[in-house]
């Protein structure tokens, strides 16, 4: 069993420390996340086809989403910024730039769910600010988006979560992540009006990109161009 990890510690690990040792074939008893599945469907000609699968194997049997990505926003009088992470993922073996994001516990709203891991990955109190159309309970969730539908059923909704720095809970000092034992996560804030540079930079670093992030500073960049 591993032993927690002393604060001052992790508060110095670095993501670019972290490197790939390995990778083999996982065999399916030893999968905890995740499993392999086989679907078989007919086309619009009505001939049989099959199709190869990933699936989360922590998705709540009484919710329609796995889980949320948080646009968490520091309301600065200087202009909105926000919240990015740093954090080593080992699919793509390199550092990648996110938004906070997690599965939903048992009965949890997005909302809920938004703020919860906002708190435990980044330390700020934040508020859920609710979006016409936007998710509300599992059960009923709207604006289900899907990762990546051609390869797996995983799915989340986005959260807009808004922070007031003012507050003393969201000063530098009080911030006090909970992290998990084997999260090592660098939280950082971009002005929102820089996001698409800020990407092409960190890129440039090596950095890899989440789609949900790169699509969210392309939005921006179309938004400018066509003065929407």
């Amino acid at each position: 069993m591993a032993l927690p990890t002393p604060a001052n510690v992790k508060a110095s690990a670095k993501a670019e420390n972290s490197k790939i040792l390995s990778t083999e074939p996982l065999k399916g008893e030893e999968a905890r996340w995740t499993k392999l599945m086989k679907v078989t469907y007919t086309d619009p000609l009505g001939e049989k086809r099959t199709w190869e699968s990933a699936e989360r194997t922590t998705r709540h049997k009484d919710s329609l989403i796995d889980g949320v990505g948080v646009i968490a926003i520091l309301q600065n009088p200087e202009g909105p910024e926000m919240l990015l992470q740093k954090q080593f993922r080992p699919p793509v073996g390199k550092v990648c730039i996110e938004i906070p994001a997690g599965l939903l516990d048992a009965g949890e709203s997005g909302e809920e769910c938004a703020v919860r891991e906002l708190r435990e990955e980044t330390g700020y109190v934040g508020k859920a600010v609710k979006v016409e159309g936007g998710p509300s309970g599992a059960k009923q969730a709207k604006g289900i988006m899907f990762n990546d539908p051609g390869f797996t059923n995983t799915n989340l909704v986005l959260v807009h979560v808004n922070i007031d720095p003012t507050l003393p809970e969201n000063q530098p000092e009080n911030l006090k992540p909970e992290l998990e034992e084997n999260e090592f996560i660098t939280t950082f804030a971009v002005p929102l009006k820089d996001l698409w540079s800020e990407c092409r930079k960190l890129e440039a670093e090596g950095c890899a990109i989440d789609a949900r992030v790169g699509t969210l500073a392309e939005g921006i960049e179309i938004a400018k161009k066509w003065a929407l």
